[in-house]
């Protein structure tokens, strides 16, 4: 009997290794090397090659006004940068039943709408299974093909028979090549099948898209190459608890990735949120110390979320500092910020940190409410709900310049907002008729301000 030939591969960097290894000399990971089966009698496929093919000056190269297309789906469109570029690979990740098919499903009906035609490679349901949710999302054409396949191979027959525009493959990690004897899912059958899939979208021009896992950590499963190979990683996220979902780019070759898009789930897909502020403001507002509203900022939309802090005195000998939605080492530095240049005394207080919603803050213009919010609820004062605040603190006390402001301040004077605590490093030349605006230099002033409305 022919001996069974096995090697351990690492899921983070491809690191290869005659055995197991705790710790990958590669990358430094430890756990991360799994063990493939190799064969000697592999069905290599003989590679295409372009001999035609010439080195090109960049100002010869022409760029036609569809070398991107819309998906009619304007948040999907503001993640990618536009829409999706013609021979691009798209990766869109995100946690299981957060709803990755629908949204790709969606987006597949709409690129039909515009005579396009989609080939939908279904690895992981039936094709019965695609057509019922196919009717809850009312999609009804003739351009879309539903190939009930796992075997990554026959894809090329498919491809010269349909001729498709667009190519959607559910999901990278379902599907396997005969290349490799491995079960599919593995390392080395991932890596590879997104190889054939890069070489397809290159060579045909055909743009891909690729659904894709999540591990219980949050990162993309399969190896951590996989990230690197294609052109555009689409992180879809979500609160369990919440109906909305958030689209994120993590990287993104053809547009940036500072961009989000936010969709509700429904019984009939995924909604649309054109005006987020209203999605996470919509609650009845009760005036409560420790409360305050701020204008963030994720990409080139504003948002307006509320932000909630609890102090109390804490019956254990280190205090707690727990935090939703911020960065709790942020939150320290704030914490350490207010004991020392506003004289507050937190070091036997409890300090509960949350943003409103579910969001996720990570820009440092939300400082000023965060430490507004942590003073306020430990003097017991109320902060008048229609004002909001935006500023960055620095270590000194100092309030510093945001970008963006403007918009922020129109954003907020949009939904009906009277009053704006702002950075006076911006120097902000520019009048509002609906809303007053209070500059400040430090955390003190701001402060101030707010315990004399």
């Amino acid at each position: 009997m022919k001996r069974v030939k096995s090697k351990f591969v690492c899921t983070e960097c491809g690191y290869e290794a005659a055995g197991y290894l705790g710790k990958c000399p590669e990358c430094n990971s430890w756990g991360t090397l799994v063990e493939e089966v190799v064969s000697d009698t592999l069905n290599n496929k003989k590679l295409s090659t372009i001999n035609d093919e010439k080195p090109l000056l960049i100002n010869d190269i022409p760029i036609n006004e569809s070398v991107r297309v819309s998906t009619n789906i304007s948040e999907f469109d503001r993640v990618l940068g536009g829409g999706l570029v013609q021979g691009s690979l798209v990766l869109l990740a995100g946690s299981p039943g957060i709803g990755k098919s629908t949204l790709i499903l969606q987006t597949s009906g709409q690129l039909c709408n515009k005579n396009l035609k989609v080939l939908y490679v279904s690895a992981e349901e039936s094709a019965t299974q695609v057509k019922l949710r196919a009717e809850r999302l009312k999609i009804n054409t003739d351009l879309l093909y539903i190939y009930p396949q796992t075997n990554i191979d026959s894809l090329d027959e498919q491809i010269n028979n349909i001729k498709p525009d667009i190519v959607v493959v559910d999901s990278i990690q379902a599907v396997y090549t005969n290349n490799l004897t491995s079960s599919a899912g593995s390392v080395g059958q991932v890596r590879e099948c997104c190889n054939y899939l890069m070489r397809l979208a290159k060579t045909k021009n055909i743009t891909v898209v690729v659904i894709g896992h999540v591990t219980k950590e949050g990162n993309i499963a399969g190896p951590k190459v996989l990230e690197h190979i294609v052109d555009a990683v689409i992180q879809f996220e979500g609160d369990k608890y919440k109906s909305y979902r958030i689209l994120r780019a993590i990287k993104n070759r053809f547009g940036t990735t500072s961009e989000v898009g936010i969709f509700d789930m429904r019984s009939n897909g995924l909604v649309e949120i054109s005006n987020p502020c209203e999605l996470f403001l919509n609650e009845n507002h009760i005036e409560t110390p420790g409360s305050v509203i701020i204008a963030a900022s994720e990409g080139s939309r504003p948002l307006l979320l509320e932000i909630q802090a609890l102090v109390g005195i804490t019956p254990y000998p280190a205090p707690r500092r727990i935090t939703n939605g911020v960065d709790t080492s942020r939150v320290l530095q704030i914490l350490a910020v207010l004991e020392k240049r506003v004289g507050l005394n937190l070091s036997k207080q409890d300090v509960y940190v949350n943003v409103i919603g579910g969001m996720n803050i990570s820009e440092p213009a939300a400082d000023l409410g965060i430490a507004v919010a942590i003073a306020t609820c430990l003097n017991d004062v109320t902060v008048n709900m229609h004002t909001v605040l935006i500023g960055e603190i620095g270590l000194s006390g100092e309030i510093r310049p945001v970008n963006d402001l403007e918009k922020r301040i129109y954003e907020a004077e949009k939904l009906g907002f009277t009053h704006a605590i702002v950075p006076k490093a911006n120097n902000l030349n520019k009048s509002f008729e609906k809303i007053k605006i209070s500059e400040v230099n430090r955390i003190t002033d701001a402060i101030i301000k707010i315990t004399k409305e």
